[in-house]
């Protein structure tokens, strides 16, 4: 197997962890819990996931032959908290992902070193996918964080529980000798 359709491959499981991070975090999460904010100034979870979603829509769509940055994209929106339900959230959540794994999953590893735009700057797309991938884990990140200031003792751990490490790495090692 060449390497460019290796790359795709463990990229595309890479945004689906980050996403399933995500997923784990919102499933978690009460109507309210999703318009909570630390202060004035943070975004809550619902304005993380429509910012990326909106990101994703635009970066994602007619990915090879556009500016990344469309023209109808109405980034600063993407800052308001007016989702009205889990509902709307988890609609917006998937649109997102669903048109990133879609144009991934048409790439073929001859598209990697091929030049796109965004705001005008030429990136390969190999660039452009490292790009987006750190920022994803970026807000994914947020939104577990939020999570976990909202849940409190009653969170559950998406990772390695603290203090299991060790036993987590045996059980690991066992499953793979």
């Amino acid at each position: 197997m060449a390497i460019g359709s290796v790359y795709l491959k463990v990229i595309i499981d890479r945004f689906e962890s980050v996403k399933d991070l995500g997923d784990k975090t919102i499933n978690q999460l009460s109507e309210e819990g999703i318009h909570w904010t630390y202060n004035e100034t943070s975004n809550s979870v619902a304005v993380i996931v429509k910012h990326m979603s909106g990101n994703m829509v635009s970066r994602w769509t007619d990915f090879l032959t556009s500016d990344g940055e469309k023209e109808d994209r109405k980034r600063d929106e993407e800052f308001i908290d007016d989702l009205s339900s889990i509902s709307e959230l988890h609609h917006i959540w998937e649109k997102g992902w669903q048109t990133l794994f879609r144009t991934l999953n048409s790439l073929g590893e001859q598209d990697l070193l091929k030049k796109v735009t965004i705001r005008g700057e030429n990136h390969l797309v190999l660039e452009a996918i490292e790009r987006q991938m750190a920022h994803y884990a970026y807000h994914v990140g947020q939104i577990v964080y939020i999570g976990k200031q909202i849940k409190n003792e009653a969170w559950e751990s998406l990772t390695i529980q603290k203090g299991k490490s060790e036993e987590y790495r045996k059980k690991m090692i066992d499953k793979h000798q």
